[in-house]
């Protein structure tokens, strides 16, 4: 069962809620250690007002510290209804106040108000060491003040509870602005794809981007209108392709009809031959004619993705084909001739269009070249490449790419249709190889076909 794609919502919601969660989660977190921080600053801060408290209880007697304090101040000292508060006041290890001694940090203070947490009686404490130089004392006092942390842990479990539905609270919010703005650009999207489907295919213009579409489409609707323009270039060339062929059958088939009906007038025996042989003559070149139209339409098939490649012995195919036309050649005086050796040019081919190419570079220099001329077929290895050269009138160079065009045909005696040279540039260019005219040393017209490089 195939599975239906997921839609453009579903899936800007998926890409977007996780890390939307993680962010909200991270900004909790990060929110309750603020509060966490500050409200410790706080607790802090209360820990060394009481350590100042303490201090100001210190007297000197005879260059020894001592402390007034009274029953009642010690009472009031350690009186809180959630902590426990210890205190110490130590001159020189000599304890001054405290029941017991109260744990040092484990770094040495430097003069400033030392924070530290520590254990007493098998309780998290937090604790404050502040060092108080007295006037006529002969060494600095040490102060101590801890608290259990009751009050801080239920603080902090007071700001997380409170964070808490802030957060939810925002992560609907958020929800629900994503949903919003995924909806919005979800509709401009429809939108833009409504106008994409009321597009008329019989015009094939390009498509516009209207105001409301999104910006991130352009790139989207660029390459729909290159496919467009792509379009209407082969619906131009395969209209043009049909009017011709259209035009070229349609020719010979009228001088056939009328030459049979010629033929079936005639009385005389020899008249009757000769618009016979006309008939002859006229249906080889329609057999012609077909054949190179069909031989362009696989060739343009194969361009499709239906051609495969082999390895193929391009000398021995073109020695194949200038045996095919040895008959052709003597028949007309022409000398043709081959330059090359006998075999080991590797390519990778399709053997029948290769034929057919060299077939249609011969036939061209044949047709086209002087009657009792001279066509040689040249070829070499590295890299395989292969000329054909005549001793005709050769194609002006203004005329050399328009020879190229389909149907296309210089004002000259020969006799073809204006499809061979397409031909051979069309399977060239499925090859990978390089097909170029320029003028022949020979006087007429040069033909040569570069491939890329050996195949073996």
């Amino acid at each position: 069962m195939t599975r239906a794609p997921a839609s453009l919502r579903s899936l800007l919601l998926r890409r977007l809620w996780l890390p939307l969660l993680l962010l909200l989660l991270v900004s909790a977190v990060a929110s309750f250690a603020l509060a966490r921080h500050y409200a410790g600053q706080v607790y802090d801060r209360w820990l060394w007002d009481s350590a100042m408290a303490l201090s100001q209880l210190l007297y000197v007697r005879d260059g020894n510290a001592g402390i007034a304090m009274s029953d009642a101040t010690a009472r009031m000292f350690r009186w809180d209804t959630v902590d426990r508060v210890y205190g110490q006041v130590a001159d020189n290890g000599h304890l001054l106040f405290g029941d017991r001694p109260l744990p040092a940090p484990a770094v040495p203070g430097n003069g400033e108000p030392l924070y530290y947490d520590a254990w007493i009686d098998g309780e998290a404490v937090r604790a404050v060491q502040v060092a108080i130089a007295l006037p006529g004392a002969r060494r600095p006092v040490l102060v101590r003040v801890a608290e259990t942390r009751i009050k801080r842990h239920r603080l902090e479990r007071r700001l997380l509870l409170s964070s808490l539905p802030l957060q939810a609270v925002v992560l609907l919010l958020a929800a629900a602005a994503l949903r919003w703005g995924t909806a919005a650009v979800v509709g401009n999207v429809n939108r833009a794809t409504q106008r994409l489907a009321a597009f008329d295919v019989q015009q094939l213009r390009p498509l516009p981007l209207h105001g409301d579409s999104p910006r991130e489409l352009q790139p989207a609707l660029d390459a729909i209108n290159t496919l467009i323009g792509r379009l209407v270039d082969a619906q131009q060339q395969q209209q043009r392709f049909v009017a011709n062929a259209a035009h070229q059958l349609r020719t010979p088939l009228a001088a056939l009809q009328v030459r049979l009906e010629s033929a079936l007038r005639e009385t005389d025996g020899d008249a009757r031959r000769a618009a016979l042989d006309a008939v002859l003559d006229g249906l080889t070149r329609l057999h012609h004619l077909t054949h190179q139209i069909l031989m362009l339409n696989r060739s343009e098939t194969a361009g499709s993705g239906a051609l495969r490649l082999r390895p193929l012995d391009l000398a021995a195919l073109c020695r194949d084909e200038l045996e095919r036309h040895a008959d052709r050649a003597i028949a007309q005086g022409a000398d043709l001739g081959y330059d090359g050796p006998e075999q080991g040019v590797p390519v990778e081919g399709e053997a029948q269009l290769l034929r057919e190419m060299i077939g249609n570079l011969l036939d061209n220099a044949l047709r086209y070249g002087r009657r009792d001329g001279r066509v040689t077929l040249s070829l070499s290895a590295t890299p395989p490449t292969l000329r054909v050269d005549d001793d005709g009138p050769g194609i002006p160079a203004g005329e050399r790419a328009r020879v190229l065009e389909r149907f296309y045909r210089l004002d000259t005696d020969g006799d073809g249709c204006g499809l061979g040279l397409s031909i051979v540039s069309e399977i060239a260019n499925l090859h990978g190889a390089r097909f170029a005219l320029e003028a022949s040393p020979e006087g007429g017209a040069r033909a040569t076909v570069a491939f890329p490089g050996s195949a073996g």
